[in-house]
């Protein structure tokens, strides 16, 4: 299998960023990490792995990108307002110099987001935000609010990084062609922020799918490996 390791100075953020592509060919996938994770851990985790022969056969291509959860949202030492200010560059390092990359690597049309946990804040957010650069997005136990991370603070980056707020009154007609995924177990700390999400969808008439996991499934990496077999 085709493994890469990149690291190029962010001009959005200020710092070095890496990220690891996997594959040579299929469709694209950017891979965001759990909580202040890193952009290895999804490896380690054997994610890439369990589909390892999909990326062999050039049938998927992941980009896997690191976070800066721990400067922005998580960071508890800088005013709210700074911690969406630090999400909005994130934000734009991923649409000036991530979504290029991966253009300049991949010619297919399509573009998937997916990511674990907080990696599944991050998939929704980006595609739900840029529904014009992602054409699907997979979330994996996800939690979408933001406004536990704001002590009581809202501004525009707030806003309009927290789905369940700004998607009611989106209207992009590139939504309605988007494949979506909102998958969590039956006993996932996040499961009624995916259930949230599902309806604002669904009050919109936006297509998706909500995928609640039986026989126990939880918040954890062995149920979002059966998942990642089952949507990638």
């Amino acid at each position: 299998m085709n493994r890469e390791y990149h690291k190029w100075y962010s001009p959005s953020l200020g710092r070095d960023m890496e990220l690891l592509v996997f594959g040579h060919a299929g469709t694209p996938v950017i891979v965001f990490p759990t909580s202040m994770g890193r952009f290895f851990d999804y490896e380690n985790r054997n994610m890439i792995s369990i589909i390892g022969d999909q990326y062999e056969h050039g049938q998927i291509q992941a980009f896997c990108v690191d976070s800066v959860d721990a400067e922005s949202w998580y960071n508890k030492s800088v005013h709210p307002s700074l911690r969406a200010a630090r999400h909005e560059q994130y934000d734009q390092y991923l649409v000036n110099e991530v979504v290029p990359f991966v253009r300049s690597r991949n010619s297919s049309p399509e573009l998937v987001a997916t990511g674990c946990s907080f990696g599944g804040y991050h998939s929704a957010n980006f595609a739900l935000k840029h529904p014009h650069l992602v054409t699907e997005f997979i979330s994996m136990g996800g939690a979408f609010d933001i406004h536990q991370f704001l002590d009581g603070y809202y501004d525009d980056n707030c806003f309009f990084n927290c789905p369940p707020d700004f998607l009611p009154n989106l209207n992009e007609p590139a939504l309605y062609h988007m494949n979506m995924v909102l998958a969590a177990g039956e006993y996932d700390i996040c499961r009624a922020e995916n259930e949230r999400l599902s309806g604002i969808l669904a009050a919109k008439g936006i297509n998706h799918t909500l995928d609640i996991w039986g026989d126990g499934a939880g918040h954890d990496w062995p149920w979002w490996q059966s998942m990642v077999v089952k949507y990638l």
